[in-house]
């Protein structure tokens, strides 16, 4: 039997499901709680994939699908749920894979980050990073904290996203969201307009290029809160990461204006429960303390994590800690406890030690 669109996304919502698959060569698959489920449906012809593609999809986004062998965009389903749709070209047919992004924020005790880093939402200035792989979380984490705002602040907050995923209304703050593509042409551009918008808040989507991460950092700089994503795991990489894009000539200025500018790094993996159904996310959170500025400034981003160990007062913690307390209370596996840490030797050692 054929499978409608509207049938799948309705399936999809009432299973949970993270992700909606549609292939040629298999059924349509939804991915739950990180595994991957084929539905009790004929296999899909490319006609089939074509089909549910032209359901969804606007004549522009077909066109420049057919043009360029992909396109991404948002769309509502009803009232019932938003997704963030990928259509692309392979093997000579359409593919497509529909994430599903909840309709309900949670609160950050929800998400399981520290109270400490609310605290941080009420900044006048600086930069908050959220990293992580791809699918951990970060979009979800960014507009719980965007919320919060929204909610307790008064401002305006501008948000520039590829493409807009949480649609927030007004409430106590002004909330400007653009799509780069189609209300404007790149992040580089939106954030050299927003300057002009009398914003207090920005939130860029992703610092993917040079440009971007130049334009986040002057922002933040010049006495607005900036938000920002990179696809980093850790506090140390990420600062070495956005020096890394620079010029050589350039980065010991960035240093010094990452130093002054960065606020906090939250690095977040998300992992599958064993205890119970449902996943869980696993947290570095490192607050810039006046030791870890000097660090940044002085290249030193390898001890970032021993000022991350002894920090908890502020409510920082290593990746590894969270992991290994979310493995000692049987919520997560010994696999990801140990393929998800940045050092595995050391938590297996830990491990073995008598526990106190």
């Amino acid at each position: 039997m054929s499978v409608e669109m509207n049938e799948l996304l309705q399936l999809s919502i009432d299973e949970g499901a993270s992700d909606v698959h549609i292939a040629v060569g298999i059924a349509p698959t939804l991915r739950i709680n990180g595994n991957l489920n084929p539905l009790d449906v004929d296999i899909l012809t490319p006609e089939d994939t074509e089909r549910l593609m032209k359901s969804i999809t606007s004549t522009e986004d077909q066109q420049k699908l057919r043009e360029e062998g992909s396109v991404d965009f948002g769309f509502s389903f009803g009232d019932a749920a938003r997704f963030r749709v990928s259509c692309f070209m392979a093997k000579g047919a359409m593919g497509v894979v529909l994430r599903q992004i909840p309709a309900n924020l949670l609160t950050l005790e929800q998400i399981g980050l520290p109270t400490q880093v609310k605290e941080l939402l009420y900044k006048p200035r600086g930069m908050i990073l959220v990293t992580g792989p791809t699918g951990s979380g970060k979009s979800t984490t960014l507009a719980s904290m965007i919320n919060i705002i929204n909610i307790e602040r008064d401002c305006h907050i501008i948000t520039v996203e590829d493409p807009i995923e949480y649609y927030h209304e007004h409430k106590t703050s002004i909330i400007t969201q653009r799509e780069v593509g189609s209300d404007v042409p790149s992040f580089k551009e939106a954030l050299m307009r927003a300057l002009r918008q009398d914003p207090d808040v920005i939130l860029v989507g992703e610092m993917r290029d040079l440009e971007t991460m130049e334009a986040a950092i002057s922002a933040a700089e010049t006495g607005h809160l900036v938000f920002a994503t990179l696809h980093t795991t850790g506090a140390a990489s990420t600062v070495d990461r956005i020096v890394d894009a620079f010029p050589m000539d350039q980065q010991e200025q960035v240093r010094t204006q990452l130093a002054t500018s960065l606020v906090a790094v939250v690095s977040q993996v998300l992992l599958k429960r064993v205890d119970r159904t449902g996943r869980v996310a696993a947290f570095e959170i490192m607050i810039a303390t006046d030791s870890i500025r000097s660090l940044i400034r002085d290249n030193k981003t390898f001890r970032i994590t021993s000022d991350i160990q002894t920090g908890a007062k502020y409510g920082m913690i290593t990746l590894d800690a969270h992991l290994f307390s979310l493995y000692k209370a049987g919520i997560i596996s010994y696999d990801d406890l140990i393929t998800k840490s940045q050092d595995p030797e050391a938590l297996v050692q830990k491990l073995r030690e008598p526990q106190k």
